[in-house]
């Protein structure tokens, strides 16, 4: 099994936002197997993937990939 860091950091979004992950997975329009499959390393999580996921999880892609934002100094 492949540790993802979109997969464990979608893990702490969903627990962060007290989520479901059956309801994330449909909110991403995935079987829940799947998606389970997904967070769990068992399936390979592609760019698409982390789009969808993002979405459904109302955040940007780069938290998935824990990049933060640059906040602008004057």
């Amino acid at each position: 099994m492949v540790r993802s860091i979109v997969a464990e950091n979608a893990k702490k979004i969903i627990e962060q936002k007290c989520l479901k992950q059956g309801a994330i997975a449909k909110k991403a329009d995935y079987d829940g197997k799947v998606f389970s499959n997904m967070l769990n390393g068992r399936k390979i999580i592609t760019d698409l993937d982390v789009i969808r996921i993002a979405n459904a999880l109302e955040v940007e892609p780069n938290e998935l990939y824990g990049i933060e934002k640059k906040t602008e100094t004057a």
